[in-house]
């Protein structure tokens, strides 16, 4: 298979790209559609057999679920079978956009979508792109991200065409996505309401809009999961990552020798103290803003895989609330 590759940068092309994926997905196809978090790979989410073409495409664990994508509340609800109070309060305070409700489920969300579990992940995305296609196939769309599983979730169209070309009908190209991270997840199905994936939306802005509100103290050997991106090892390149606090260039060498790598082939990705680069194989310099880092962070270690990278080196996030879900991807990339 070929993957036709469409750019949206006019309106013609937009308009022409919407039309051939809503095609493709009525036909129980999967395609890779941007969003302002991370690329997806959407099917019609209503369509089991549809669904299970993702679950093989990424090589994905059955036990893994899969976030449910609306236009609007009204296809949210479709979707679920409650929608209490402070779904209405979320919804209106923080979509469309990087916020992912968790509910019960309505019987005709398939039971692949929600990994054999009884509630379900809705989102309203906040990219154009992917909301047009939603209203011309008019139902919702089961989408991950466009990624093999377990690796670096792609930030662009050349990100998934390096994983998934060949595998998948259609990328739709839509831009550097904005956002950068996967989307917050919150459970509704308890209370006080729970964060199972934090995100860029973090609890203190989630307790401001909703009063009190958990972090997650799940247990994978517990439950069933009810959200992705709660496995150990995710989000993960393909070289080792480290993550490092240092204080200066000899600080770092000294615990990188500890930890018994070399720094032989050896990227640093720094946002506050930046090694001198004839010391190592690479030094990036990122953003000392959260969302900026956010931003650029998967970009950043799909680069230093597609350079070479034997190890990667990033320096640990402030321990503030912005940057908790920064804090959760790189704790999980480093598993």
């Amino acid at each position: 298979m070929t993957s036709e590759v469409l750019s949206t940068h006019t309106p013609e092309l937009f308009q022409k790209a919407v039309r051939r994926a809503a095609e493709l997905l009525r036909a129980g196809e999967v395609v890779a559609l941007p969003t302002e978090t991370v690329y997806g790979l959407a099917a019609n989410a209503l369509e089991e057999k549809a669904v299970a073409k993702i679950f093989q495409i990424k090589g994905r664990p059955a036990h893994n679920p899969i976030i449910v994508h609306v236009a609007g509340n009204e296809m949210a609800q479709f979707c679920v079978t409650k929608w209490p109070a402070q779904a209405e309060k979320f919804s209106k305070a923080f979509w469309p956009g990087p916020l992912t409700l968790v509910l019960p489920r309505a019987e005709k969300i398939p039971v692949n979508v929600t990994a054999g579990g009884q509630t379900v992940g809705v989102r309203w995305p906040s990219h154009s792109f992917i909301q047009a296609v939603v209203r011309e196939c008019g139902f919702p769309l089961a989408a991950p991200s466009a990624n093999l599983s377990n690796q670096i979730s792609p930030t662009n169209a050349e990100h998934v065409r390096a994983q998934l070309g060949g595998k998948i009908p259609l990328i739709v190209d839509g831009g550097q996505s904005q956002v950068g991270i996967e989307s917050t997840v919150l459970d509704l199905t308890v209370s006080p309401p729970q964060v199972l994936r934090p995100g860029m939306i973090h609890a203190e802005s989630l307790a401001a809009v909703g009063g009190e509100i958990q972090n997650s103290r799940f247990k994978i050997q517990d439950l069933t999961l009810k959200s992705p991106g709660l496995l150990k090892k995710h989000y993960s390149p393909k070289a080792k990552l480290l993550v490092l606090n240092w204080r200066d260039d000899a600080d770092l060498k000294f615990k990188i020798q500890n930890s018994k790598f070399k720094t032989t082939g050896c990227f640093v990705v720094a946002h506050t103290h930046i090694p001198p680069g004839e010391n190592f194989a690479d030094v990036s310099v990122m953003p000392h803003d959260a969302e900026a880092f956010a931003r650029a962070l998967y970009a950043e270690l799909h680069r230093c895989d597609t350079a070479g990278a034997k190890l990667i080196i990033v320096e640990a996030p402030p321990e503030t609330p912005e940057w908790s879900g920064i804090a959760d991807r790189l704790r999980r990339a480093a598993a």
